[in-house]
């Protein structure tokens, strides 16, 4: 193989049930993680967010560097976003003041307009597009923001909606299922889809973290955070070595 076709390779995966597995197992791990250093340890907020920022940055540099698909690398980085979405989430809703209201506002702006960017410069916001660094920068800060906003989303929705963690689950586990049924039985666009469910996702494994770690009289388990994020990446980690995943189809 040639370095022209090289560059043409995907290097972000197929996307089927056992990605969208992987998916929830991250951003769950995303929060309990992101709790355990922002909380747990006492850090705050925006100390945790630096942190976080610093491993994805890297994260990301290794991922757009590499020549080839490789899963480990790949979502390494997803669990990257999902801790720094927790955080910065968290920081802005509650450390900056502007509320849960408030950060869902700034975050959806900020989602669409770095997909408006990402359109405008390469004319498609396509995964099966995602096969040069300019597309992968794009691909990351977008799924970035999008694990941000899933975070505020599901923290709103527990929280400000009374509707507690079981009660988010539902109902994002519900929009999920519609947006697995017009998949299905409607001819909306796939990449439209995708990134709907890429975001419903993060809330989702936001309040199922939320329900692992918070203390009962909050309708949380009260398990160790610690504890729940290790069992958490074992998951993954088996997923990973278990279920081969091959990467998306290459662009021409």
């Amino acid at each position: 193989m040639n370095d022209a076709t090289e560059k043409q390779v995907s290097k972000v995966p197929q996307v089927t049930l056992l990605f969208w597995a992987l998916k929830i197992l991250a951003t769950t791990l995303g929060e309990t993680g992101g709790d355990a250093v922002s909380m747990s340890m006492d850090l705050g907020y925006l100390a945790a967010t630096v942190i976080f920022t610093v491993i994805f940055v890297a994260a990301a540099g290794a991922q757009i560097s590499a020549r080839r698909f490789n899963p480990y690398l790949y979502w390494t980085t997803i669990i990257a976003t999902t801790t720094v979405g927790t955080t910065l989430a968290d920081f802005a809703d509650r450390s900056l003041g502007i509320g849960y209201a408030g950060g869902v506002v700034l975050l959806i702006t900020l989602l669409v307009g770095s997909f408006a960017l990402w359109y405008r410069t390469l004319g498609t916001v396509s995964v099966d597009s995602v096969s040069s660094p300019k597309a992968e920068m794009f691909y990351w800060l977008t799924i970035m923001l999008s694990q941000t906003l899933g975070t505020a989303l599901g923290d709103w929705t527990a929280d400000s909606a009374d509707l507690g963690y079981t009660g988010a689950a539902m109902v994002f586990g519900a929009l999920l299922a519609i947006v697995a049924a017009a998949y299905l039985w409607t001819s909306i666009s796939r990449t439209l889809l995708f990134w709907a469910a890429f975001v419903l996702t993060r809330p989702l494994g936001a309040v199922v973290g939320d329900f692992l770690d918070k203390p009962v009289a909050s309708g949380g388990l009260a398990l160790s955070r610690y504890t729940a994020t290790a069992v958490l990446l074992v998951a993954i980690a088996g997923c990973l070595v278990v279920f081969r995943q091959e990467a998306a189809t290459e662009s021409h």
